[in-house]
């Protein structure tokens, strides 16, 4: 009985009725056994055609399969989807361990405090006692296959010498790979020669710092920030990777926090500032100042661009005296500027030159202790009878710089129109390159 009813299965299969009502639906996963290179053979039996990849010849293979044509391929749900194949890989951020000098110390802390992945080590800075570096760099064999950086600031010559010091020495510690970030390229300014006989000293210092001893991993990385002039990177030689990184995109940041982010124009003091500058800002009206020269005197004139009405913040690289920036401010003011703000991604101030910049306290005859200035918010020198901060006639509103020059971040702060902008999360990123 079973093997009739066999035999009518077979039957209607392969000679199905012509007055069946039921006709054969197409499966659009059929596919022909001539399309999959089979080829039927006598006695129900298959041909199956493959390549050997070892010999260009055909190979032929007998098979016992169904007897049903034409084959049908349907999609199986146990088919593994193509992302569970191929094993995900997991983003890890690279372990630093960030050494400091004592100026940098409290950038380090804002650094770390950024990242899991970034671990403060301590170096011992001491003297002898005829003034020369004693130094010591403890658990040195703990950094040993690892991902090692300096902080370092070299604000005066008499710091670069013992820093300099422990640079050349971590890479010779076999770590993994070594990173110097120095935000503040303190001789950028002198970079060419105009006399003969002129000492270019940004190129000495770069030459100085191409000769780091090379790590394991290779090349020492040198993070600098808006370095005073782009063809400086050629000064390096090929035995350090110079990463240029800028302050500009913390800036316009903060300038979109602003009340009047809307109504934001870009001053330029001179040519040299446009060029570095103007394309990362390209998208705020801008203006250009330029140096002009009057008989003995050199004034600054507006080149291009319109002040009136506008909240006009002028940006440079860095400031040393603050002349220039001042009288950029009175000829902004003077053709109707709303406000006048700065800029500058390193405030040296020598000498306390900053304190030009103080709001005067003396609006009404009589001038405010100093510790009331230095507490005082910008917003409430109405309070204590001073004409209101922000008149562009009267001083800056805003006077933004980041912490690239530690020594002049503890002297301004909390001293309007001062605002100290981090770099912290900026070197975050830049050690993970």
């Amino acid at each position: 009985m079973q093997t009739r009813q066999m035999s009518s299965i077979h039957h209607h299969l392969h000679h199905p009725c012509k007055h069946s009502s039921i006709s054969p639906t197409p499966n659009p996963f059929s596919l022909s056994s001539e399309l999959l290179g089979f080829h039927k053979t006598g006695q129900h039996r298959i041909r199956c055609e493959s390549e050997n990849p070892r010999n260009p010849n055909w190979t032929t293979v007998d098979d016992q399969v169904s007897k049903i044509d034409p084959i049908h391929i349907s999609p199986s749900s146990s088919t593994l989807p193509m992302a569970s194949i191929v094993p995900e890989t997991a983003k890890h951020s690279k372990k630093v361990c960030l050494f400091f000098c004592p100026e940098t110390e409290a950038l380090a802390q804002r650094i770390a405090a950024q990242s899991d992945a970034i671990e403060l080590r301590g170096i011992s800075w001491r003297t002898f006692e005829d003034g020369f570096p004693n130094l010591f760099i403890p658990n040195a064999h703990g950094i040993r296959g690892q991902h090692v950086a300096f902080l370092a600031s070299f604000s005066s010559p008499t710091v670069i010498f013992e820093q300099l010091s422990v640079i050349y020495a971590l890479p010779k510690l076999f770590v993994a790979s070594f990173t110097l970030v120095l935000p503040f390229f303190p001789t950028g300014t002198s970079e060419r020669m105009e006399d003969e006989g002129d000492v270019a000293t940004a190129f000495t210092l770069a030459r100085i710092l191409s000769n780091i001893p090379i790590s394991r991993g290779g090349p020492t990385s040198l993070v600098i920030f808006d370095i005073h002039a782009l063809q400086e990177r050629f000064y390096f030689g090929d035995n350090i990777l110079p990463c240029f990184e800028s302050g500009i995109p913390l800036l316009k940041k903060r300038l979109q926090q602003l009340r009047d982010s809307d109504n934001i124009s870009i001053a330029f003091p001179d040519d040299g500032s446009w060029k570095r500058f103007n394309k990362q800002l390209q998208h705020f009206p801008t203006i250009v100042c330029a140096k002009v020269r009057e008989g003995d005197k050199r004034i600054v004139r507006i080149k291009e661009g319109d002040p009136k009405g506008r909240h006009v913040v002028i940006v440079d690289d860095l400031v040393q005296s603050g002349g220039t920036l001042i009288e950029c401010q009175k000829v902004l003011a003077a053709h109707g500027a709303a406000k006048v703000s700065a800029y500058v991604t390193h405030g040296i101030f020598p000498n306390r030159s900053w304190e030009r910049f103080q709001p005067d306290t003396t609006g009404y005859g009589f001038e405010l202790p100093a510790w009331k200035v230095a507490v005082m918010p910008l917003m409430d020198y109405h309070l204590f009878g001073m004409k209101e901060v922000g008149q562009p006639q009267e001083g800056l509103s805003y006077f933004w710089i980041t912490d690239s020059c530690p020594v002049t971040v503890k002297e301004v702060k909390n001293r309007p129109p001062f605002e100290v902008i981090s770099l912290a999360g900026s070197i975050t990123a830049a050690l993970q390159i």
